[in-house]
């Protein structure tokens, strides 16, 4: 670990210095393609035109014999595709595999100067970081590279879920982090196989009535991710590094994906993977603030004036905290509405006082 002083000091001579805040960018939904398929490749840039990330994925869903393929086939498309406002990040193998040193050997050099972030899967402790961070400090230096590649984490074995505070403070250069629920759920060895999303075996039940236990007792399901993804918040938000949550398996069940990725955006998460195109509408509707929020945000904001004190709004008491709260609503709309013209003109009707 490096002391406070050097923290922000680069890695390599000639890398690019690390940056000391993570650019504020809307990342509603990472959606995840395989490089390696030409059908998904030729959909690359009317996604480009939907999706705040497209990840080009070199790892879980790519096989072993398809691994170089997706390797040049995502170095192709980033010279080639138009992106339009997407951001390119890539999910490269693991450290401990055969073609991770591989992934960054080659995609550094070649295309390095578009990809903004990597997504380090099976990150087991700081220790993976700090060796990325160097080696791709290296490789930058090397290739001339004048802007620092981002490294982000996922966060899917349990000894991670242990260390998860020293990984969220192990380097500048750690964009954010997800939650990775299928191979954390193994690592675990949790009686589960699905990925993400809730059981219905996980679920409390009502106490009898009269003794009964055999009578009608109303249950309700909980949900097994609660407590990984509240601490894995938590120690993203205090080191300013970004919380995301992970995939939801279920692709026919919308409705459930829209669920989860709400409690996570409600939770504080800034956005979720979506492995089908009929989850990037979900991301980007639950992962933005209604209209009826931002309005409401910004005239709690308009009538606490220098924010201190206390107001009565619509027979609410609004202080300093929940003014607090609206101000994270309205610089999150902010954000937004750069990106996304369509969701700026719903806000701008809507921000009329009563």
């Amino acid at each position: 670990m490096r002391p406070p002083r050097q923290f922000l000091q680069p890695l390599a001579v000639g890398a690019p210095a690390p940056l000391d805040q993570i650019p504020a960018v809307p990342t509603r939904m990472l959606h995840f393609f395989d490089p390696s398929n030409a059908k998904m490749a030729a959909k690359v840039p009317d996604l480009a035109k939907r999706v705040d990330v497209l990840v080009g994925n070199l790892e879980d869903g790519v096989t072993a014999a398809n691994k170089d393929a997706a390797r040049a086939g995502l170095v192709r498309i980033a010279k080639e595709a138009p992106l339009s406002e997407s951001q390119l990040w890539t999910r490269v193998n693991g450290i401990d595999t055969p073609w991770g040193l591989d992934d960054l050997l080659t995609l550094v050099p070649e295309i390095g100067d578009v990809l903004d972030v990597v997504i380090l899967p099976m990150v087991r402790g700081p220790e993976d970081i700090h060796y990325v961070d160097r080696l791709l400090a290296q490789l930058e230096a090397r290739a001339g590279i004048r802007r620092p590649i981002l490294v982000h984490a996922v966060l899917e074995t349990a000894g991670a879920v242990a260390r998860v505070e020293e990984i969220a403070a192990s380097s500048p250069r750690l964009q954010g982090m997800s939650l990775g629920p299928a191979d954390l759920a193994a690592s675990r060895r949790m009686k589960t196989t699905r990925v993400g999303g809730g059981h219905p075996g996980y679920l409390v039940r009502a106490d009898p009535v009269d003794g009964d236990i055999q009578g009608r007792r109303p249950t309700a399901q909980q949900d097994l991710w609660h407590y990984t993804l509240a601490r894995m918040v938590d120690a993203c938000t205090a080191n300013g590094v970004l919380p995301y949550y992970g995939p939801f398996g279920d692709i026919k069940d919308t409705v459930a994906c829209e669920d989860q990725f709400r409690n996570a955006f409600l939770l504080g998460c800034v956005g979720a993977w979506s492995l089908h195109p009929a989850q990037i509408d979900i991301a980007r509707r639950v992962f933005s603030p209604t209209v009826e929020e931002v309005a409401w945000a910004r005239r709690v904001i308009e009538q606490m004036g220098d924010g201190t004190g206390a107001v009565m709004v619509d027979g609410t008491m609004q202080d300093d905290a929940t003014v607090k709260q609206c101000h994270v609503i309205v610089e999150l709309a902010a954000a937004l509405e750069k990106r996304d013209p369509e969701l700026a003109a719903r806000y701008a009707n809507g921000s009329t006082t009563a």
